[in-house]
């Protein structure tokens, strides 16, 4: 499936500020004949940097006093992998490579420790696998509301479980705590969402099981073969799309996604498991 899509953002500086920016699409083997550009203005120079491995794409750039805006488009045609769910097996904390540790451990907005004892008794006795987080996906969707405004950028995830309301960050590392806190890896994802309504950039999670990272929604509100992907972090401090370190006033925002290939409707949901990775059982992302 063919994606146009791109970013508008605005900023009034007020004193020299300097932007980390990660909104860029990340170049996955999954993500074929990736074009892309940005535009800044005023033109300023760019230092740039990709992690490797993971693909996420960072840019650094000084912006002075006055108005500064950034314009971000792309082009990417997505293939995913399907799989059928109840073969997608867990694995044993023994068997996974080591260097996925840091995503099997509590983080910033993600202190997984301490909501085990409420992830064993809620999930611990589904099947190990797939169908285990998708239980989970299911328990958030069914429990958490979706409320805008609700939380802010300092939320974790305990303080979503106790206010039982958030936005899809929310829902993505409350997924993330739960799986780590039964042993299965889990990430967060940043990215363009086809079908997403309004538009705007949206956070889902990926969790570690038979040697390759699977998608995972609990919004439920795009469909997880139309996810465009920016980055990947063990949360939402990695991979924010701007961190600004000065004195600035944040402007409109603006996001879309787009079907290139003449098909206009939204992409049909589907039961099917969903990865945009190749196989990754040393835990590597591309």
């Amino acid at each position: 499936m063919k994606f146009k899509l791109g970013c508008d953002l605005e900023y009034k500086i007020l004193e020299e500020t300097v932007f980390i920016f990660n909104f860029q699409v990340a170049k996955l083997q999954r993500h074929k004949a990736l074009t892309d550009s940005l535009t800044l203005k005023p033109d300023l120079p760019v230092v740039d940097y990709t992690v490797p491995d993971l693909q996420n794409r960072y840019i650094r750039v000084l912006a002075q006093p006055g108005d500064f805006s950034v314009h971000y488009t792309a082009e990417v045609d997505l293939h995913v992998h399907r799989a059928d769910p109840t073969g997608v097996r867990e694995m044993d904390v023994r068997d996974l490579p080591l260097d996925i540790l840091p995503q099997l451990l509590p983080s910033r907005f993600v202190p997984s420790d301490r909501l085990a004892d409420f992830a064993y008794r809620e999930f611990g006795d589904f099947p190990r696998g797939y169908e285990r987080v998708s239980a989970i996906c299911s328990w958030i969707y069914q429990n958490i509301d979706y409320r805008r405004g609700s939380s802010n950028s300092e939320t974790t995830a305990t303080e979503i479980l106790i206010r039982r309301a958030g936005v899809c960050r929310d829902f993505a590392h409350l997924g993330i705590a739960f799986c780590r806190a039964l042993g299965i890896p889990a990430r967060l994802v940043s990215c363009y969402a086809f079908g997403l309504s309004p538009a705007d950039f949206h956070a889902v999670f990926e969790a570690y099981l038979d040697g390759r990272w699977w998608l995972f929604d609990a919004t439920r509100q795009a469909a997880l073969d139309g996810l465009v992907r920016i980055g990947v972090g063990r949360d939402a401090a990695e991979i924010a799309f701007s961190t600004p370190f000065g004195l600035m006033e944040a402007g409109p925002i603006n996001i879309w996604i787009e079907r290139a290939d003449g098909e206009p409707e939204p992409t049909p949901r589907t039961t099917d498991a969903i990865s945009t990775e190749e196989p990754a059982p040393n835990a590597g992302a591309a």
